[in-house]
């Protein structure tokens, strides 16, 4: 070997090495709190093992494990009846009077969410399945050499040490493959090493049953009623053991003097039945059937981002403490990388959408109850999932709210007298589409509308007609219901929802103290319903309906509310010029047309993007977790990668009070919320390219920090895989690519600003150079 070749050698190890690094979360100690535990997930069943040495504490997860049940007494009868005296308060300018009836009349009728306390009453909440204990004999209480990490790539968690001549190894996934279980594997340079007893437990309504290798833990959550009616669950833990002893002890197993063991865990649920396997032992099989499913859809987009810090030996903790002072791309492809591992890991085509927590809870009481809140957080969490090659994961969103289309009928009968089918904050699985019980922040209708959103844009990124054909009724549905209940305001004769709210800030008349929440057609509204609108028309042209509802479409797009730039140079959030009770209020609703809508646009409407922009400085740069992530979305939007650069530091800070990310990479609220993880990837894909106004940008909002990178198989509107490398800010070449028989896509020249169309097909791609 020539001492130049091993020097290239050397540099391709070290290259090798870093770019591995950007899939690695590692730590040199074990987790001390909820947010330093490290989650595995399959989308169904998951984990949180906090690394410990002795003793271990997991947290066992399934994303079917929901109290509740379905509740008749979420609709306030006779709600309807008060309708036209709010409406007729709110045109007559008395939002007092109006907002005095809504908040008497028009909330939900029993408890609703219970503001956020609902694990006892039929809201129900989200809740873990529950904990895996292991209490490990070990040599000595000395240890060196401790990594705890997670790889990203693999989707396998690992923990590791020595104690004196002996190295052990602790391995966990939650199984992508065939097998679908939750696994671990214990092992020990040495053999005859390891020795532990185990319980399997939750902190109530369980019974616990003991066999000779098997642990069995199930029980009924509580329905709200105070019936047998609720889910029930059924957790099983299975031993297999190389060499040693297992007898059963004081509450769970005991294994001793093993060389080996595999632990697998399973569950099944009467909301998601499961089908895990515990009937096979085989690490190995086990292993190589989990990669081969997990890594198919990991290894679907890939981005690198060029960094000149040095990071090889700092933990994942360090490089986020650093990250606000020092210049590493590095750490944001991880944190991209990261997201993607979540959502891969938090949900899948059969199963429940992702809550607020995602799939991961630490407790039977969450926050909010971990549910879907429809102003923003559920949808957040789906932002990332079309551009990053996981659009197939999208699929229980659209579930979830073909779910809500009976009640959501109810709904709209019951509050409007409106047909169609409607969605207000907040919902659950036991499809709850009633406004909540408070109406400062429960009034808004137009969380189903805002779904449909999600169908358009998964339609648009596949071309699929026949997706766009199945859920077709739903999104007319959802149409119907503004159709037949927006009425007309006196000042310019515009059509507008009434009564509704901007969420979930307020609002002070003129020479008034005291805050207003309700009011007539708030500009978030009038973007989603013209959005909504026009969707249904476009869909309806693909598929060949024309109906009376599209004809009714096409009449009432013209009479909308149309975008309002105040004086003061900023865009309006409500019909009037209010002043806000908040100007920094987290939520910029009235900024949905510019995202995750595009009727905002700096190439089309540069007049309402200049005010969208006067909007976010008003509005200021801080916020919880997922505004944050919002306003990184806007400014890429608004391609201004600097501001976007500047926020994404923010959202990386290390969580104190205010937001942030916790050690584990997890997002603050505080506490945390999902929803910035996958606000924030979203952000990171727009910064890099965007499609919503009928073509392709490369680099759209490239932040100056970002000189050097490359991306493989982004996807983009109409169809297309994109992979692009640049240097010193700029494109050098672009490869596009699709999976269709043919489509045509427009591309802006990132020079000279032209856009040209080309046509590509299945296994013949277009490689262009700059």
């Amino acid at each position: 070997m020539t001492k130049r070749f091993a020097l290239l050698l050397c540099s391709l190890l070290v290259a090798l090495q870093a770019l591995a690094q950007e899939h690695i979360l590692w730590y040199d100690h074990p987790a001390t709190r909820w947010e330093e535990r490290l989650p595995l997930g399959n989308g169904r069943l998951g984990m949180m093992p906090d690394g410990g040495i002795a003793n271990e504490r997991i947290i066992l997860n399934d994303i079917s494990m929901w109290s509740g049940s379905y509740d008749p007494t979420q609709w306030k009868e006779g709600a309807s009846n008060y309708l036209p005296s709010i409406r007729e308060a709110l045109l007559k300018g008395d939002s007092q009077l109006a907002q005095d009836l809504v908040y008497q009349h028009f909330v939900c009728g029993g408890k609703g969410s219970n503001h956020g306390q609902s694990a006892t009453t039929p809201y129900g909440s989200f809740q873990m399945l529950g904990w895996l204990n292991l209490q490990h004999q070990l040599p000595d209480s000395s240890y060196s050499d401790y990594r705890f990490q997670l790889d990203l790539d693999e989707a396998l968690l690992t923990t590791s040490f020595k104690m004196g001549e002996v190295e052990y190894r602790r391995e966990y996934i939650a199984s992508h493959g065939k097998e679908d279980v939750l696994a671990i594997r214990l092992t020990a340079s040495q053999k005859g090493k390891i020795s532990f007893t185990t319980q399997l437990w939750r902190p109530s309504q369980y019974q616990l049953s003991i066999a000779p290798d098997e642990i069995t833990l199930e029980g009924q959550l509580e329905d709200g009623w105070g019936t047998d009616k609720g889910v029930t669950y059924k957790a099983q833990l299975k031993i297999y053991p190389i060499g040693g002893e297992v007898s059963i002890s004081e509450g769970g197993l005991k294994v001793m003097n093993a060389d080996e063991v595999l632990l697998l865990i399973g569950n099944t649920t009467s909301l998601l039945p499961g089908k895990s396997d515990l009937s096979h032992g085989n690490w190995q099989e086990l292993l190589s059937h989990h990669l081969q499913s997990y890594q198919e859809k990991y290894h679907r987009v890939a981005i690198h981002l060029d960094s000149k810090v040095d990071h090889q030996s700092l933990t994942t903790d360090e490089r986020l403490q650093r990250f606000q002072k020092d210049e590493d791309p590095a750490f944001v492809e991880l944190y991209y990388n990261f997201g993607r591992y979540l959502m891969i890991s938090g949900t899948r085509p059969d199963a429940l959408p992702l809550n607020l927590q995602g799939m991961w809870a630490g407790g039977t009481q969450l926050p909010w109850n971990g549910d879907y809140h429809l102003n923003i957080n559920l949808q957040m969490n789906y932002w990332p999932a079309e551009v990053a090659g996981l659009g197939d994961h999208t699929l229980p969103l659209y579930r979830l709210a073909e779910s809500l289309v009976e009640s959501g009928t109810k709904t709209a009968k019951t509050y409007y007298n409106a047909e169609g089918w409607t969605a207000h904050m907040m919902t659950n699985p036991w499809s709850f589409t009633a406004p909540g019980e408070s109406a400062s922040w429960g009034a808004t209708n137009t969380g189903g509308a805002w779904l449909m959103q999600h169908v358009w844009d998964h339609y648009a990124f596949t071309l699929d007609r026949e997706f766009l054909r199945r859920y077709y009724p739903m999104l007319e549905g959802a149409a119907k219901f503004f159709i037949t209940s927006l009425i007309e305001e006196p000042s310019h004769g515009w059509l507008v929802t009434a009564p509704t709210s901007s969420p979930e800030n307020g609002y002070l008349l003129p020479g008034s103290t005291s805050p207003l929440y309700i009011c007539m057609g708030a500009t978030m509204d009038n973007q989603i319903v013209r959005e909504l609108l026009t969707n249904l028309i476009t869909s309806a042209a693909i598929l060949g309906i024309e109906n009376e509802w599209t004809a009714k479409a096409k009449a009432i797009l013209p009479r909308l509310a149309p975008n309002q730039i105040s004086p003061k140079g900023y865009l309006q959030e409500w019909l009037e010029d209010y002043q806000e009770v908040e100007p920094h209020h987290r939520h910029v609703s009235h900024l949905y047309a510019l995202y995750p809508g595009n009727a905002i646009s700096t190439n089309s409407t540069p007049h309402l993007a200049k005010a969208a922009m006067e909007t976010l400085n008003r509005r200021g740069d801080g916020g919880t977790g997922w505004s944050r992530a919002w306003k990184i979305n806007f400014w890429a939007r608004l391609k201004d990668g600097a501001r976007a650069h500047k926020l994404l530091k923010s959202l990386l800070q290390p969580a104190e009070n205010s937001g942030g990310t916790y050690p584990n990479l997890f997002c603050a609220h505080p506490p945390f919320q999902i929803d910035g993880n996958f606000g924030g990837i979203a952000a990171i894909s727009e910064m890099l390219i965007q499609s919503q106004d009928g073509f392709v940008e490369l680099l759209p909002a490239l932040p100056p920090t970002w000189q050097s990178g490359s991306f493989r198989q982004l996807r983009v509107r109409g169809g297309a895989m994109v992979d692009l490398t640049w240097s010193n800010g700029k494109p050098k070449q672009v490869t596009l690519s699709t999976q269709l028989n043919r489509t045509t896509i427009r591309l802006k020249h990132p020079t000279t600003g032209a856009i040209k169309s080309y046509t590509i097909s299945k296994g013949r791609p277009k490689t262009l150079r700059f």
